[in-house]
């Protein structure tokens, strides 16, 4: 604790709900949070007694007893629609010493009601099809004297670009972004107060057909999925200093014509003719007399919602590492990172010269991989009119990326360069949702740090804007068994609270909306005919929210999903009958097991119907555990109730009364292990079970989506760590290392999406970038490097480090609700060392190795240094056990 006269800790980083910038948010009484700054032994110790809230209009909340400081009450009188206002806050520790207030913090609401806006849907006259140039709007408007502030709220039927005076509005790419369209609408607001200038103005926008009306889905996909019209739809309200308001908004008055981007679509890719620019198009005094009137459409503006989460931007630069010649003697260049976005090039030529991108995760005999690609082109086609090279004012060439599509790539096809092309001349831009990272990782075994890695890329690749399921292929959705497995380590890895509290609003609606309120398979919906309840992928609506509320502590999140979570087990449980155990249909299962052949992913050693029943079981307690805490309960008992029948269900259908699980694979037992599915008698002979089929699978993974998550944490309380280093460190396939021995930079689909050989595997279903099997990273966090949550928020937290196999350190790092807490070891020479960093207002349980007794500590950094060797390693095959072959040479 700080001493009279020292420095005073500080209160930092005041959010409002999820939001990093609260512009425009669509909360009227925003929950509030901060942390404590200041040097480490001005905040060691350091713990909340209460706090103080004011605001700019004169307004103080006085002291309110109270120790959190992570999602607290408005205590304000709610904002209105446009209503701006900045907030301080300062807070008391248990001693009564104040910090000083903090600095004062924006926040900014957009419009609360449909009634207030104005503005109509704009649409071209004719219909446009695939394929068709993607349509230019623009509309000049007078600016008087005086500006005060000026908002520009737009949103979109597609994915638009949006230009004011000449100059794009904002940074964010792919807007409005994917949503349940028929539901949830999301518009954005940007300050172009300082943008517009007295006079003549000129509003811009490029309108393409993005997730709306673009193709969607696999086999050919779908098109005009929610409307067959793209359109636009904004609102400027222009404040003058006396009071009055201008609103530009569009309706008739606008104009259209086709652009120079000549086709544009998510799985196709862009195709841009610069030779039919027109320079000027979204400024003032541009000629536009050819162009044609716009078609005014309807809009349910009830469907309007402000974002929850941050947009998508582009988030980095990756140069090229390698210019290659392919043995057919096409142009390749290899970006030494598979990831997602586009291709930014520098092009050169005559006019009519047309420059082919073509983009692929890997390369299949020195060409480019596009078989795994399905029906998609993955194709951009730049056209040039033969001033690239004089166009850039400061000198250098002019540069161009597509606006409307992404892809999934590490290496590109560069056709039609004129001379020979270099690095300089292009640049890999990397675009997803832009969510703060918050999760760190480190040991000293290389392979293990790269398979982090991979996992990092792997989630930043496929959360663009929804959680998809892959980048590049005719796919992309947003697959809910995928985003169950993996929300996790997502939430340790990045601060994804907003970004999945807007997607599990869309499966809320989706779900509710849909025949016996199942939510789809995807989200959003394709109309792709998979609205059909399936275990661990409908398990979404209650293990998602379950895990983000571990993670941050949302208790509003649980009490707005919970209607969807009830109508889940609700419905599995008329689906499972008396008996309660789910088997009336085909499950997807422990889809991709290793040993399931390429042409049918779902035939998984474990029985689909088991692992049904098992999710059943487990999401009617997590229901249960919900109810209680938002105040249900009879809600809470009924569904314990509910929980123990089918727990008892399972063992009596599944498991013998010595802990055998009928099928007898690795997924078996760890979801009846993990889900407490077992009593005390068979926990212990099932752990023993789980150790020997690792054992006899030669240290391989046997598991696929369901059982990935789960199986090391299992191994771990069956007190096997070692067996569970072991089974993580194996580099032969299929194995958690065998990718990054072949050279992969993100987490595969398939645990063989390349051959040993070279080869890419011969299933229809391949992809180089699937976030599902990275779930082992939450493992590594809590478990080797020692950090979890021991409350909800981290409000208390575990530091429980399992030293084993053949690492000698290990760290981790996490941004908690309350700040920074990481956990790194060191193991030399028999002597273990740990650092903990403890934030703020929290507390840590601290477990070191030895066995000794844990030890609660405060805020602030702590070391301990304790003698211990680890158990053997590899460990020692069990007396008796019989391979079916050789024995692993590891052994």
């Amino acid at each position: 604790m700080h001493f009279p006269g020292g420095p005073l800790p500080h209160i930092t980083a005041l959010r409002f709900e999820h939001h990093r910038e609260p512009f425009g948010i669509g909360e009227a009484a925003p929950r509030l949070s901060w942390r404590i700054g200041g040097g480490d032994a001005d905040t060691a110790g350091w713990y909340q007694s209460a706090y103080e809230v004011r605001t700019s209009d004169g307004w103080t909340s006085g002291r309110i007893e109270g120790d959190e400081s992570s999602l607290v009450p408005w205590p304000a009188s709610p904002l209105a629609s446009r209503e701006r206002r900045t907030v301080q806050v300062r807070a008391w520790d248990r001693e009564g010493r104040a910090t000083g207030w903090s600095v004062p913090y924006g926040v900014e609401a957009g419009l609360l009601s449909p009634e207030e806006w104005t503005a109509e849907l704009i649409t071209t006259v004719e219909h446009l099809g695939e394929g068709d140039p993607v349509p230019a709007f623009r509309r000049e408007f007078t600016v008087g004297k005086d500006i005060a502030r000026a908002r520009l709220r737009v949103t979109a039927h597609g994915v638009y670009e949006l230009w004011l005076n000449g100059s794009v509005v904002g940074d964010e790419v792919l807007a409005p972004g994917w949503t349940s369209y028929h539901h949830r609408l999301r518009y954005r607001t940007h300050d172009v107060t300082d943008s517009l200038t007295e006079g003549p103005n000129a509003l811009g926008a490029l309108v393409a057909e993005g997730w709306f009306r673009g193709r969607l889905g696999f086999d050919g996909g779908k098109r005009d999925i929610w409307g067959d019209r793209g359109g636009l739809f904004l609102q400027l309200e222009i404040g003058y200093a006396d009071g009055t308001t201008q609103i530009v908004r569009t309706d008739g008055q606008w104009c259209t014509a086709p652009s120079a981007v000549r086709g544009a679509s998510i799985y196709d890719g862009e195709v841009f003719d610069a030779r039919l620019s027109r320079p000027g198009w979204s400024a003032p005094g541009f000629d536009d007399s050819g162009w044609g009137p716009v078609r005014v459409a309807a809009l349910d503006r009830t469907r309007l919602v402000a974002p929850d989460g941050p947009p998508v931007r582009r988030t980095q630069l990756v140069e090229p590492v390698e210019i290659l010649t392919s043995p057919s003697g096409r142009t390749l260049v290899d970006f030494g990172q598979n990831l997602v976005g586009r291709i930014r090039i520098r092009p050169k030529g005559p006019a009519g010269t047309e420059i082919v991108l073509r983009h692929a995760e890997v390369l299949e005999n020195g060409e480019l991989g596009v078989r795994p690609l399905r029906l998609v082109k993955a194709e951009d086609r730049y056209i040039c009119d033969g001033s690239e090279e004089r166009r850039d004012p400061a000198g250098g060439r002019a540069e161009w990326e597509p606006s409307f599509t992404f892809h999934g790539f590490r290496y590109a096809e560069i056709g039609g360069w004129p001379g020979t092309l270099e690095k300089g001349d292009l640049t890999a831009v990397v675009v997803h949702s832009d969510m703060e990272r918050t999760g760190w990782f480190d040991s000293s075994h290389p392979l293990l740090d790269r398979l982090h890695e991979n996992v990092v890329w792997g989630m930043r690749g496929n959360f663009l804007d929804v959680p998809t399921d892959c980048p590049q292929r005719d796919e992309r959705l947003g697959w809910t068994g995928d985003l169950q497995v993996f929300a996790p380590t997502a939430s340790y890895l990045y601060d994804c609270s907003g970004t999945l509290a807007s997607w599990l609003r869309d499966v809320s609606a989706e779900q509710l909306a849909s025949p016996g309120r199942t939510p789809p398979l995807t989200v959003p919906d394709p109309a792709m005919g998979w609205n059909m309840a399936n275990a661990a992928w409908g398990d979404v609506v209650t293990l998602a929210p379950w895990a983000l509320y571990q993670r941050f502590g949302d208790l509003e999140l649980l009490a707005r999903q919970y209607e969807g979570m009830t109508a889940w087990v609700d419905r599995v449980h008329e689906l499972a009958g008396d008996d309660l155990l789910w088997t009336d249909r085909w499950q997807l299962g422990d889809w991709l097991d290793p040993s399931a052949p390429p042409d049918r992913p779902g035939d998984a050693k474990t029985d689909g119907h088991l692992v049904a029943t098992a999710h059943f079981a487990r999401s009617a307690r997590v229901t249960a555990l919900v109810a209680g805490l938002i105040g249900r309960p009879e809600d809470a008992e009924r569904y314990g109730k509910l929980a123990d029948e089918v727990r008892a269900a399972f063992a009596a259908e599944y498991v013998s009364p010595n802990g055998r699980i009928s099928s007898d694979a690795q997924t078996a037992y760890a979801l009846g292990l993990r889900f407490e599915l077992l009593d005390d008698a068979q926990r212990a002979r099932a752990g023993s079970r789980l150790a020997e089929l690792v054992h006899m699978g030669g240290y391989h993974i046997g598991t696929g989506f369901v059982g990935t998550p789960l199986v090391n944490d299992a191994l771990t309380d069956a007190g096997e760590v070692q067996l569970a280093y072991r089974l993580l460190l194996e580099t032969t396939c299929p194995s958690f290392l065998y990718p990054v021995t072949m050279g992969a930079t993100t987490v595969w689909e398939r645990w063989d999406s390349m051959l040993p050989d070279g080869s890419v595997n011969p299933g229809e279903m391949t992809s180089f970038n699937h976030y599902a099997l990275g779930a082992v990273a939450d493992w590594l966090h809590r478990v080797v490097a020692g950090l979890a949550p021991a409350a909800p928020g981290y409000r208390r937290i575990t530091v429980r480090p399992r030293p084993g196999g053949e690492l000698t350190r290990a760290r981790s790092a996490h941004e908690t609700p309350y700040g920074r807490a990481s956990v790194g070891w060191t193991l030399r020479d028999g002597m273990f060392a740990l650092r903990v960093e403890v934030p703020p207002n929290t507390t840590a349980e601290v477990f070191l190795p030895d066995g000794s007794a844990p030890v609660t500590v405060g805020s602030g950094t702590h070391e301990y240094r304790v003698p211990f060797t680890p158990a053997a390693y590899p460990p020692p095959v069990p007396a008796g056990l019989v391979f079916p072959g050789p024995p692993p040479a590891a052994v």
